[in-house]
């Protein structure tokens, strides 16, 4: 898996949870906005993690 191919289904995960947060009405809206800052939060380092990864499996 190249590096673009890992960070779009990594974003594309973190969406697709984000979605699934926004569509339950059971979870508290301080809570979803909080949860949407760390999944951004995480968004951005995909290319750090990508590299962890990679080098752990070499």
């Amino acid at each position: 898996m190249t590096k673009e191919e890992f960070n779009s289904k990594f974003k594309e995960t973190l969406d697709t949870i984000l979605l699934a947060m926004a569509e339950n009405s059971e979870i508290n809206p301080e809570k979803f906005y909080s949860m949407t800052c760390v999944l951004e939060n995480l968004s951005f380092f995909s290319p750090i993690l990508y590299g962890a990864i990679k080098n752990k499996k070499e």
